[in-house]
């Protein structure tokens, strides 16, 4: 029997961050919440009022025998904008932050590792701001956050196009 990990990352609003990690074999849970916080046990209305220190995350569960946390990271470059410290797409504020929440020293070598080399290869204009943070208390979001792409499918696409997450991904796939 393999040891499951976890990874911990933020990449603006949680909904987005499901389905592309969701997808991958290895993967065995993909989970909305919320950490980086002071505040325990938040709520979504507590953490957008920006007051908690909260931001929107996911707590992937995965089998490093299947896919490595280097391939997570890959995935997560993809999928969101590393430039933009602010929130991303249309959410903007603390609570939208994207944010890399490390759970082992191994974790953050490789996050740093992984960051610096996206950086180098050019692919922004800008330079990746991505924080790499000690992971804190992770709490999960209300039910109704859980899966959001599957249950409310049009929603879910019209909001993933409508905020411009779509375009900027098109934009820059490597």
């Amino acid at each position: 029997m393999c040891k499951k990990e976890i990874a911990i990352l933020a990449g603006g609003c949680f909904w987005c961050m499901v389905k592309p990690f969701d997808q991958w074999d290895g993967v065995e849970s993909v989970i909305s919440g919320y950490t980086g916080g002071h505040l325990p046990n938040p709520t979504y209305k507590d953490v957008c009022t920006g007051r908690t220190g909260h931001t929107e995350a996911v707590k992937i569960t995965y089998d490093p025998s299947i896919i490595s946390y280097e391939e997570i990271l890959d995935i997560y470059w993809q999928i969101m904008d590393p430039t933009d410290a602010e929130g991303q797409f249309v959410d903007r504020g603390s609570s939208y932050r994207p944010e890399i929440f490390y759970t082992s020293l191994e974790q953050k070598e490789v996050a740093e590792a992984s960051k610096t080399a996206l950086d180098q290869r050019g692919r922004f204009d800008r330079p990746v701001v991505v924080p790499i943070t000690a992971a804190t208390e992770f709490y999960d979001a209300e039910d109704y956050h859980q899966d959001f792409y599957k249950k409310d499918p049009i929603h879910y696409e019209r909001y993933s196009r409508g905020s411009g997450r779509h375009a900027f991904i098109e934009k820059h796939q490597d």
